[in-house]
């Protein structure tokens, strides 16, 4: 038997507490999301696979699934009906001809920046309910430790993923009057 540091009731408390949470939160992130993206005429896999595209530039199929958090052949799948539509084009590297790599089309790249440009916070229900908390506290919530949790799940690689697309976001696009838009590679090279 281990020495452990905490209760089996903690454990229980804890695990469940976590698991009512994240259902309730992802429902409505889920419809969030489905309403942000429904006039593209785009399920949520679709967005999320033109999103790391985007980021990840030129990523293998393997990288979407592992970053996307879905299974492979649902990487694969969704992609393919991307390339069907114009949004993404598929290659093979000289020097790795076992993995597909996929990259947005400029038809996919406007797609992605267009939905950018329409996201209204305020048709967002999980802005609206950090919004309080902001207003209290001048900033939003960091979720510091859902991040850890994530990472201690998913690892290192997976958090670098993730916070790339962030700092991309963060030095590629401005804010004007409201709209996010791209800047253009002036801007970029100034910052």
């Amino acid at each position: 038997m281990s020495n452990k540091e905490y209760t089996m009731k903690e454990a229980l408390l804890f695990s469940q507490r976590i698991a009512q949470l994240s259902k309730a939160l992802w429902k409505a992130v889920e419809k969030d999301w489905q309403n942000w993206i429904k006039p593209y005429d785009l399920n949520i896999n679709e967005h999320h696979i033109l999103w790391i595209s985007y980021h990840l530039n030129g990523a293998s199929i393997s990288d979407v699934a592992k970053f996307g958090v879905m299974h492979v052949s649902t990487a694969f799948n969704f992609s393919k009906k991307l390339e069907e539509r114009g949004y993404l084009r598929f290659s093979k590297k000289e020097n790795d001809k076992r993995n597909t790599y996929i990259e947005l089309t400029q038809e996919g790249e406007n797609v992605l920046l267009s939905m950018m440009e329409s996201y209204n916070p305020e048709e967002n229900s999980v802005f609206s309910g950090a919004s309080p908390l902001r207003e209290l506290y001048g900033k939003f919530p960091d979720v510091i430790e859902v991040m850890t949790i994530v990472r201690n799940i998913y690892g290192d690689d997976f958090m670098e993923i993730f916070e790339k697309s962030f700092e991309n976001i963060e030095n590629e696009f401005t804010d004007n009057n409201g709209i996010i838009e791209k800047k253009d590679k002036s801007e970029k090279e100034l910052v």
